[in-house]
């Protein structure tokens, strides 16, 4: 099957590429001149596990092809894939200009029907949309409809192949047929494909995000309360995890969770529900719990050191706002960061991935370092933001001797508190007890 995805972001090239691995013949369309040079040439500009293999196979085999030729691109194929950004606006809701004007721009180069499918998370109501900015330019028939994508960073190209599920949301029996034909080698052994209709396929993006922020935001919120009244937020995530009707994921105590998907949709899906005279104070809460919690490593800093930290330095282990990514869009550590500059702090800073992008945000206001351990010398404390694996089982005497003062503060509850206390660290993490 001949397929154009638009937009060769996260989205677009982890199902551009995944797509042409099962055999499709994908191309994919961005208006970036030079990101389309680098990535015909195998390039990959984001740090996702596997997908530089993936892109280069297949561009070996001529499946996969990437180009700045909209037109060319949109007649060669009969189904058109929309993954374009979608920011937050200046209000938190969905900006879907961008998604919108790939639509108008589809329409003018079309020379038949076709089948457009929505991958941008966008508000209910936006695939309505896409079909009247398309109509409004071309007089061939279209159909839209939303397949919308549930890929986690840093696990992108895993779940789409091997998915929990696919939803499909399709007006039209014919085309509901063809998007499972599509998708059909990804659900051979375990997914579902379900079909609904375009605006259940919507709100169901939405609707899961939201569920998971939920999750996060409330155990944050039980290990506040742990730690307040002497209780062990591990213990109370394995008793309540270990319920059927629960189970244990997104369930970790932490600093708040990041990225490009759950704090953009969470706003939006406020501020679309607030259109339609619904209010949604379970997801406020949410949100005002996760910026409290981002603040965390922070409030312990300055609640040993005091408010200020002129002469001191802070190591921190981990940017990203997560592990297996370089993506640091709403991350816990440029809460911490920022809060520390602030108060006079030196900040040495270390992440496997994330540095390159980290200097095009902090510039020069902190010190990069090439090795984790480098970022210790003479640090008052070392500040985890990023659960890393190279962080889960380091040389804790090399740590103890390069650290100032033998002050641990885990984000991210790395290591155990006894274990901590016997090698002498002076040890803090989120919602457990110290011994």
């Amino acid at each position: 099957m001949h397929l154009t995805v638009v937009g060769t972001g996260y989205v677009g090239l982890v199902v551009g590429a995944g797509l042409a691995h099962s055999g499709n013949d994908v191309t994919c369309v961005d208006i970036d001149r030079k990101k389309i040079a680098r990535l015909a040439s195998g390039e990959i500009p984001i740090h996702e596990p596997g997908l530089r293999p993936l892109v280069r196979e297949n561009l070996a085999q001529g499946r996969l092809r990437f180009t700045t030729d909209l037109r060319e691109a949109v007649r060669r194929s009969r189904l058109l894939f929309i993954a374009v950004g979608t920011p937050a606006d200046g209000d938190g809701s969905a900006d879907v200009r961008h998604v919108l004007d790939v639509a108008a721009a589809i329409g003018r180069a079309m020379d038949g029907e076709k089948i457009v499918v929505t991958k941008s998370t966008v508000p209910v109501g936006t695939a309505a949309r896409v079909h009247e900015a398309i109509k409004a330019v071309t007089p061939h028939r279209i159909r839209v409809c939303s397949v919308p994508e549930f890929l986690k960073e840093g696990a992108a190209v895993r779940d789409f192949m091997k998915p929990d599920r696919i939803v499909i949301g399709a007006e039209d029996s014919e085309v509901a047929e063809v998007l499972r034909e599509l998708h059909a080698p990804f659900v051979r052994t375990r997914a579902d494909i379900v079909v609904m209709d375009v605006a259940s396929a919507e709100l169901t993006k939405y609707a899961a995000n939201a569920m998971l922020a939920t999750r996060i935001s409330f155990m944050n919120s039980m290990a506040r309360l742990a730690a307040a009244v002497g209780a062990d937020a591990e213990m109370v995530r394995r008793g309540v995890g270990l319920d059927r009707r629960i189970g244990p994921a997104f369930l970790f105590p932490g600093i708040g969770y990041g990225g490009s998907c759950l704090p953009k949709d969470v706003k939006a899906l406020i501020r679309d529900a607030r259109t339609h005279g619904v209010g949604l104070p379970i997801l406020e809460a949410v949100e005002e719990t996760n910026r409290a919690q981002k603040r965390w490593i922070l409030e312990r800093v300055v609640a040993r050191f005091g408010d200020g930290l002129e002469g001191r330095t802070f190591a921190v282990w981990g940017l990203a706002f997560k592990p297996n990514t370089d993506d640091m869009r709403e991350a816990p550590s440029l809460v911490t960061i920022a809060g520390l500059l602030r108060r006079g702090a030196r900040v040495a800073v270390h992440d496997p991935a994330a540095i390159p992008r980290a200097r095009k945000v902090l510039g020069d206001s902190v010190e990069y370092c090439g090795t984790n351990y480098a970022a210790l010398d003479g640090a008052s404390a070392l500040l985890i933001h990023t659960e890393w694996h190279p962080y889960r089982h380091p040389d804790f005497t090399r740590i103890r001797s390069a650290l100032r003062e033998r002050v641990i503060i885990d984000g991210r509850n790395l290591y155990t508190p006894d274990r901590m206390k016997r090698l002498g660290f002076d040890y803090d993490s989120v919602g457990r007890r110290s011994v």
